[in-house]
């Protein structure tokens, strides 16, 4: 079961991953009418489509341990946030624009599909860090 997460945390995850959608997965986007079928594949394991919104995201938190969280620290928290989207951009050695995007910090580069960089392309939506100075 999920413990105490921020409220700000799983908004700004719900943003990133499904556009504030409620018919999409917490994982990544994916239709709820489904199990996810891109990374993370195969989502929720338990129970049978449709899912509800709120059982996607329970899962979706939990397998990533966040209802074990009790560091919400800023630091700590766009550490998890950037390992919830994935290392690809810390293995590239740049800054990730799920969290830096429409900030100083990031000017291009994307992960345009699971595993395909496109180094040129600007990210449209705003970075996890971004949302966050406001809606603390």
């Amino acid at each position: 079961q999920v413990g105490i997460l921020p409220w700000q945390v799983v908004a700004v995850i719900h943003y990133r991953e499904s556009s504030n959608s409620f018919l999409r997965h917490l994982h990544n986007g994916d239709p709820l009418t489904a199990r996810t079928a891109h990374v993370p594949a195969g989502r929720p394991k338990n129970g049978n489509p449709p899912f509800t919104w709120p059982e996607s995201a329970i899962d979706a938190l939990t397998m990533q341990g966040l209802n074990k969280v009790t560091d919400w620290s800023i630091e700590n928290t766009l550490t998890l946030l950037e390992k919830y989207n994935g290392l690809g951009y810390k293995k590239k050695g740049v800054p990730s624009p799920y969290l830096w995007s429409w900030s100083s910090v990031y000017s291009k580069g994307k992960y345009v599909a699971d595993g395909k960089y496109n180094p040129n392309v600007v990210d449209a939506q705003c970075g996890v860090a971004v949302l966050l100075k406001y809606l603390i």
